[in-house]
């Protein structure tokens, strides 16, 4: 059974004359990210790939997860379509059991609600979801999912 877990970036700065592509996190967005990481140690929910969008405050994101695990960065990601992420996830391999997908809203969002048919009200920065469903990542169409966990920064204690 495969374990999908859809991770948005952490709070990142909003930088008048940056490009979007290359905002850092804020204070924040640090220790948020750090926090998802320990979560998902305790939870013992550690990916086996990681596809990362390949913008700055993702790979920080990442890098602040602090967690030990082959990486590719996905550039179709950051183009924020939830049919490409559906579309990379299916061509996950099967050798990897827990995927982990770093990159932005609205696409995570409706990702998590495509997949289980339900998601919170909110998705906001740094929020995580776990979704399973029965079958491999071929499987990974709308509705055929279960949201196993959900995690957001409101959860953590700083």
């Amino acid at each position: 059974m495969p374990t999908l877990i859809v991770l948005r970036h952490a709070k990142a700065e909003h930088t008048l004359g940056k490009a979007d592509h290359d905002r850092v996190l804020t204070g924040r967005g640090r220790r948020d990210a750090g926090a998802a990481g320990d979560w998902l140690r305790a939870e013992g929910l550690l990916p086996d790939q990681v596809l990362c969008s390949t913008a700055q405050r993702t790979r920080e994101t990442l890098d602040r997860l602090d967690l030990e695990t082959r990486v590719s960065y996905e550039p179709a990601i950051y183009d924020n379509d939830v049919d490409t992420l559906l579309d990379l996830v299916r061509q996950t391999g099967d050798e990897v059991g827990t995927l982990l997908l770093v990159g932005h809203n609205p696409s995570f969002h409706q990702l998590v609600f495509d997949l289980s048919g339900a998601a919170p009200e909110a998705f906001p920065t740094c929020a995580l979801a776990v979704i399973e469903w029965d079958g491999g990542w071929s499987g990974a169409w709308p509705g055929a999912g279960r949201t196993t966990a959900l995690w957001t920064p409101a959860h953590a204690q700083h």
